[in-house]
C-alpha cells in the first residue's frame, strides 16, 4: 500500500516559483519519517530542513518535484485560478507517483472540493484534503520539507546573480530590489510575479503597468 504526501512552498513570495513535491512511501514506513524528526518545514531550521532532505529521500520510494514559474502564476491570478493551478499541478505529482492514496494540504478554504478536484484530475479516488495538513499527516510534513529545500535552493541561484532578499513582499530588501530594477529597466525581471498586489501597485505607480 503505497501512500503519497504533497505540499507547496513559495506560494506567497514575489519572486520565484510556486514549488509543488510529492513524495510516495508503503504505509508500513510511514513511522519512521516520525523516529527521524520530521514535521512541518516552517517549524524547523534551514539546517535541518537539508539535513532532512537526504533521509527523507533515502526512505521514501519515490518523489517528484514540480516548479510553477512566475508568468503561468501571473496568468493564473489574473484570472483568479490560482488555486486551480495548485490543484493542477498537486494532481499531477501525484499522477506520476501513483500511490493508492493521497494526503494533500489544501489552499481552498474548500478542502473537500479540493481534494474532489485533484481526485478527478489524477485519478486516484483516496484524496484526503486537510488544512494544515503539514503539521498532521508525516507524509505531508515530508513532502513539505522536499518542497521548501526546492524552492531555497532555486532563489539561492537567483541570488547568485541578484541582491533579492527572502523574496516575500515583506522583506523590505526584496521589495528594494524590485522597485531600483523597475527604475533602472523599465520592467521586473522575469522571477518576480507581476500580478502580486505590492507589485503591481509599484509598477502602477512608477507609470510602468502594462
Amino acid at each position: 500500500m503505497f501512500v503519497c504526501g504533497v505540499d507547496d512552498a513559495g506560494r506567497g513570495s514575489a519572486i520565484g516559483p510556486l514549488v509543488i513535491a510529492g513524495i510516495r512511501i508503503e504505509r508500513n514506513k510511514i513511522r519512521h519519517l516520525v523516529t527521524i524528526g520530521v514535521k512541518d518545514s516552517k517549524k524547523l531550521s534551514p539546517k535541518a530542513r537539508d539535513a532532512l532532505y537526504g533521509q527523507i529521500l533515502e526512505l521514501v520510494d519515490d518523489y517528484y518535484v514540480a516548479r510553477i514559474p512566475p508568468r503561468l502564476i501571473d496568468k493564473s491570478v489574473l484570472k483568479n485560478h490560482l488555486n486551480q493551478l495548485e490543484g493542477r499541478y498537486m494532481a499531477k505529482v501525484i499522477a506520476r507517483l501513483r500511490p493508492d492514496s493521497a494526503y494533500v494540504d489544501s489552499c481552498d478554504v474548500n478542502p473537500a472540493r479540493f481534494g474532489q478536484l485533484i481526485s478527478k484530475l489524477s485519478k486516484v479516488d483516496k484524496v484526503h484534503s486537510s488544512h494544515h495538513a503539514d503539521s498532521r499527516f508525516p507524509v505531508v510534513s515530508a513532502a513539505s520539507i522536499i518542497a521548501k529545500v526546492s524552492r531555497d535552493r532555486a532563489i539561492a541561484k537567483i541570488r547568485k546573480d541578484w541582491d533579492v532578499g527572502s523574496g516575500y513582499p515583506s522583506d523590505a530588501k526584496t521589495m528594494k530590489f524590485i522597485r531600483e530594477f523597475i527604475v533602472s529597466k523599465g520592467s521586473t525581471p522575469p522571477f518576480v510575479r507581476t500580478s502580486w498586489k505590492p507589485v503591481k501597485s509599484m509598477l502602477e505607480s512608477l507609470g510602468k503597468a502594462s
